[in-house]
């Protein structure tokens, strides 16, 4: 039981550090032995854990789905609030929600689904997941009567088309008013689509 423990937490870390080098130096130049050096081990450990660059990429994308659904923390279980749901639209439309993964790296594996059968699948997996949380979420606050959303799956869906589609679109904006601007609309339009009120945000102790 203790040697499986530590196996998985020894490709935890080769996983993490895979990505860390793969966001400085790209994903590209990223070599299992550029790895290695930073983890100062023998490559060859590395390829006991992984056989390949590959499988090391199909475990970080798993890494991305666990990192992603953090944002589906419900207090009361099966019970979600008001503020649980306000909660995850903020967080949807926040920095927080776009340093979760690096933007360079997603859209490097995102472009790769387009060749890969298996990293499409992973992503389409990913995706599911994000919506079906949110579903999950609405649908549980239609029967306390929080909400009263007519169609949770598409409205989920309707509210991931505009995280990423504005995030794919601010990524290139570079006037930070102009980036928070929008970004607040986009959110707008998500708690249009819930019928809530916008989350309010305290003011700044003085």
């Amino acid at each position: 039981m203790g040697r499986k423990s530590l196996k998985e937490t020894r490709r935890q870390e080769i996983i993490k550090v895979f990505y860390q080098v793969a966001k400085k130096e790209g994903y590209e130049n990223t070599s299992i032995a550029k790895i290695a050096k930073v983890m100062d081990i023998n490559p060859s450990l590395i390829i006991h854990y992984f056989e390949t660059k590959e499988g090391l990429t199909y475990e970080l994308i798993d890494h991305i789905l666990d990192r992603y659904l953090l944002i589906y923390t419900v207090k009361n279980k099966g019970k979600a609030t008001l503020d649980d749901l306000q909660d995850t639209i903020e967080l949807l439309f926040s920095k927080k929600w776009n340093l979760l993964f690096d933007d360079g790296l997603f859209y490097t594996f995102y472009a790769l689904a387009f060749r890969e059968k298996k990293i499409k699948l992973k992503y389409k997996l990913i995706l599911d997941a994000l919506r079906n949380g949110l579903c999950l979420m609405i649908e549980q606050c239609n029967e306390q009567q929080i909400t009263k959303v007519e169609n949770p799956q598409v409205t989920a869906d309707f509210i991931f088309v505009l995280v990423d589609g504005a995030y794919f679109y601010l990524s290139m904006e570079s006037d930070k008013k102009a980036y928070s601007d929008r970004l607040a609309y986009y959110k707008q339009k998500a708690y249009d689509a819930l019928c809530i009120p916008l989350k309010a945000v305290s003011a700044p102790a003085c």
